[in-house]
């Protein structure tokens, strides 16, 4: 009786493990938004131990307007993407 290996389940799906091109696009689209976060958690990780000084608080608030604003520009680069003809 014939075995199936893990390494032929893996096999059998591996065209639907890569990303397509259009994920990767909005992955790549998506990496202003996911660095501003990144910063974001930087800011929060560092006051969780300590009061935060003015410059925590400073560096923190920067960090949030930065999502923010990354936030903004995604959803408008997302809305003139999918808008026909590119008006948003």
């Amino acid at each position: 009786m014939d075995q199936i290996t893990v390494r032929d389940a893996v096999n059998a799906f591996a065209d639907f493990m890569e990303p397509t091109s259009a994920e990767l696009d909005a992955i790549e689209q998506e990496i202003p938004l996911i660095l501003a976060e990144v910063d974001l958690l930087d800011a929060q990780i560092i006051i969780l131990d300590r009061t935060p000084s003015e410059l925590d608080a400073r560096r923190l608030r920067r960090a949030r307007r930065r999502v923010l604003a990354e936030r903004a520009a995604l959803a408008t680069r997302t809305a003139a993407v999918s808008l026909p003809g590119g008006a948003a």
